[in-house]
């Protein structure tokens, strides 16, 4: 019986000891790419002349740091050929412009100039409805125990429009993306839905309503649909690399990531009831 009891420990011993064999995984690497968040939102009601870029490189899979990027001249240019400058907060990567004119279906371009390289994209700024009005529906959904919050605005039927809704419920720190566009809606009254059983009586509810350009619909489309709807938000790291409007006028090969949007928007906040 000791035998036995001595053979047992001896076998378990081995398992346990390989069980704590490390195993590298060979992932593939590819050189820093430079990523440009240009997004520039005018929120109704405001001036809008504070704007801000940040630039930033990507990262291996193991590396949670964003890794900033300084000492780049940045700029925007209208239609006027008014320049925009946009300078670093020392460090950072944000580069901020504090005399911005933003003009509802103006057309400007971006320029992005670093290590001898320029980068460049055109875009126009999108007008927005205001947001008429929100509604919550209880009970709903398929299991009766979801809340359900409407957001109501009216289109514009003289032109083709396309919309972005950002929701960000006060439970969770990753806001959700939705798109619209008015192809069957054309002049009417529609709404934006979000529906969670996690929404409760009290929660602040915040949503955004931006004018986007169907380049940036088409973009958002594919970075939406890669994140999915249970992780919500396609500002995580992407599991493919998707290309936006930037390019690299330099040297094509080495094209940046990011977008170079402008939107106006309204807001909204709601206490969920």
């Amino acid at each position: 019986m000791k035998k036995l009891q001595l053979y047992f420990i001896i076998l378990s011993t081995i398992i346990l000891s390989s069980c704590e064999k490390v195993i590298d995984v060979d992932l593939n690497t590819m050189s820093p790419k430079l990523v440009i968040d240009a997004s520039i939102k005018w929120q109704k009601g405001t001036v809008g002349n504070q704007q801000t870029i940040k630039l930033s490189t990507t990262t291996s899979y193991y590396n949670n740091q964003i890794t900033t990027v300084s000492a780049a001249t940045v700029f925007i240019t209208d239609a006027s050929n008014n320049v925009f400058n946009f300078v670093e907060t020392a460090g950072t990567g944000n580069y901020i412009c504090t005399n911005f004119a933003p003009v509802l279906n103006g057309n400007y371009v971006l320029m992005v100039v670093l290590n001898g390289e320029t980068y460049t994209a055109t875009e126009t700024l999108k007008p927005v409805p205001i947001i008429n009005s929100i509604a919550q529906i209880d009970n709903a959904g398929f299991s009766g125990k979801d809340i359900e919050i409407k957001t109501f605005y009216t289109d514009n039927g003289t032109t083709d429009d396309y919309y972005l809704f950002k929701f960000k419920p006060s439970f969770t720190a990753i806001p959700i993306y939705f798109l619209q566009e008015d192809r069957n809606f054309q002049g009417n009254q529609i709404f934006g839905l979000y529906r969670s059983e996690e929404l409760k009586p009290g929660q602040t509810f915040g949503v955004t309503l931006s004018g986007i350009s169907k380049q940036y619909y088409n973009y958002m489309q594919i970075l939406v649909s890669i994140a999915g709807n249970s992780s919500g938000s396609p500002f995580q790291s992407p599991s493919a690399t998707v290309r936006g409007n930037i390019i690299n006028a330099t040297s094509e090969a080495n094209y940046p990531l990011g977008y170079f949007s402008l939107s106006e928007q309204d807001s909204r906040n709601y206490i969920v009831n």
